[in-house]
């Protein structure tokens, strides 16, 4: 009987990592939360003199862009349905709601000389929603939502901007400060710079290599330095909140762990995408890597660029003005790449000049990780510990909050396979916290399903499910919601809890349209090798209760 016992612990451990019966508990105030962004939940996107936004414009005029040639003209309608939304947050016993302002619904044409009141009155509403119930915001002032006419302009390439993005924050400041004591200037200026303006993919989609988004990203440092010196100045005494930025990585794992040159590459790709924003504000001697300066400044001149380095320059004054301008480290991580270094033919075609080009290092997958509802999000979970040791070692212990983590399906709402990532990936993040990482919060991604960007919504990342085909947008809460409720309130991951659907849930189901459930099913072997190695886990149980009987 001994032996039946010492079997089941150790195929569990070998399906989790864990067994599932042990409950690992979080740091007493460790702060829990949920997130959403403004263009992928609220709609409404012209309702109350709302400005067009880049999105607005790209899914409009290029709607072939969008996997389903849909868009965030209503979404999940959280425009509309806030309170509704502020009620699931309570539900979840989260302390902390991540949401971000949408810039034109606040100042439609991007300047000050246009105010909107309703689009003020909307937020206001929100943020005193959520204080009603001691529920605490959380809020980004950009997440990719630029104004049109901004973008007019030239965007984030042109450094007129940092100014007109100072008003901006130095208004909702002034609106919302007195009541929001969290702040983030800039979500994943990564994706906004390269897969903005780098690449083919994500509004303003310029596909522009090599040079737009090295000078978006020196614009955008610049305008979070900005803002958060205006922020310490002006209102940080009085309004006694914090002010950080978030940065999107993946773990770069080496692909052989014994080559010295895949070693190097995985620390190239993490310099280059962690570093190229963190590091200016978050290392000791400020200014980008200088495996970046290097790189970009000898590959701009066998170029052709001249002496000129396609990478601009810092001014002494610059690196001083933004070097320690952030109270924390938001990390939004979701998987992790296997790399190696591309060779001196460059056999794999990256563009030259480009990001991939000058960063020299080729991502693959390995094929036996577990997959989800998107292609590029594998499940590993011990990437997650290995980035945040990686950046508490680089900058020297900084407190990260893990802004954004979660896992797709393609539907349904026994999303057990969602249940066993967010028990795997907080099983690494409390590893972490154990050897030492200072990581204070986390927020899982997202509160409910809505508009995912280029995946329009093909790829679920919700706790809640949305019914997109309901003038209301009815929300019922999935599988996952009651487990990471579970989570908040017990401050603790405990395995075996792993609840059923109720008599709501059953109901909502039934009434799931057929896409929606084809979906669902084929959201691929993830979910379904998930559940089963759950069945085998009951069916030893069962069979060795049967031994037991026997006996």
């Amino acid at each position: 009987m001994r032996a039946s016992f010492k079997f089941i612990s150790v195929l569990i451990v070998a399906i989790h990592g864990d067994p599932v019966s042990k409950t690992r508990t979080f740091p007493q105030d460790f702060l829990w939360g949920v997130g959403s962004s403004a263009y992928q939940i609220e709609g409404g996107w012209n309702a109350d003199n709302k400005g067009e936004s880049i999105w607005d414009r790209m899914v409009h005029t290029y709607p072939d862009k969008i996997v389903d040639q849909s868009n965030g003209d209503i979404t999940s309608d959280s425009y509309h349905q806030w309170r509704r939304d502020v009620q699931m947050v309570k539900d979840l016993h989260v302390s902390t709601y991540r949401f971000s302002l949408s810039w034109t619904r606040i100042m439609p044409g991007g300047y000050m000389n246009h105010v909107s009141t309703a689009g003020i009155k909307y937020y206001s509403n929100l943020i005193d929603e959520l204080l009603r119930y001691n529920i605490t915001p959380m809020v980004t002032i950009y997440h990719w939502d630029l104004p049109q006419r901004l973008q007019e302009l030239g965007g984030w390439t042109n450094p007129e901007i940092i100014p007109i993005f100072k008003d901006y924050a130095r208004l909702v400041l002034e609106m919302f400060g007195d009541r929001v004591k969290t702040w983030t200037t800039l979500n994943e200026p990564w994706h906004v710079c390269e897969y903005g303006y780098g690449v083919d993919y994500m509004a303003p989609s310029y596909d522009f290599p090599g040079i737009p988004a090295y000078l978006c990203t020196h614009n955008m440092l610049k305008a979070h330095a900005e803002v958060v010196h205006m922020y310490r100045e002006q209102f940080q005494k009085r309004q006694r909140g914090r002010m950080g930025i978030t940065i999107d990585s993946s773990w770069m794992q080496p692909k052989d762990a014994n080559s010295p040159e895949d070693r190097e590459a995985s620390e190239r790709a993490l310099q280059f995408y962690v570093g190229w924003f963190a590091h200016p504000i978050f290392s000791k001697e400020g200014n980008y890597p200088k495996v970046m300066i290097d790189r970009i400044r000898n590959l701009s001149r066998e170029q052709g660029f001249g002496s000129r380095s396609r990478l601009p320059e810092f001014t002494e004054e610059e690196v001083r003005r933004i070097r320690g301008t952030a109270d924390f480290f938001g990390l939004n991580s979701y998987t992790t790449y296997l790399v190696h270094p591309n060779d001196h033919n460059n056999s794999v075609n990256f563009r030259v000049p480009s990001f991939d080009h000058d960063m020299g290092v080729v991502q693959t997958r390995d094929p036996n990780w577990q997959g989800s509802g998107s292609t590029w999000l594998k499940v590993v979970p011990k990437g997650l510990y290995n980035l945040i040791r990686w950046i508490h070692r680089e900058y020297d212990g900084p407190e990260i909050i893990i802004t954004e983590n979660g896992v797709s399906d393609r539907g349904g709402l026994e999303d057990y396979a969602r249940v066993d990532y967010l028990n795997s990936y907080l099983s690494a993040v409390l590893d972490a916290i154990e050897d030492g990482v200072n990581v204070s919060g986390y927020i899982v991604w997202s509160l409910m399903d809505s508009f995912e960007w280029k995946a329009g919504f093909t790829e679920k990342f919700g706790l809640y499910h949305v019914d997109f085909n309901s003038p209301k947008r009815t929300r019922t809460p999935k599988i996952s919601a009651k487990v990471y409720g579970h989570i908040c309130k017990s401050n603790s991951i405990d395995w075996s809890y792993r609840p059923v659907l109720d008599e709501q849930q059953l109901v909502a189901m039934a009434q799931l349209p057929a896409d929606d459930d084809s979906l669902a099913k084929a959201s691929g072997a993830a979910s379904t090798a998930t559940i089963w190695s759950w069945s085998l886990v009951l069916l030893m149980v069962t069979l060795v209760g049967l031994n037991t009987w026997h006996c």
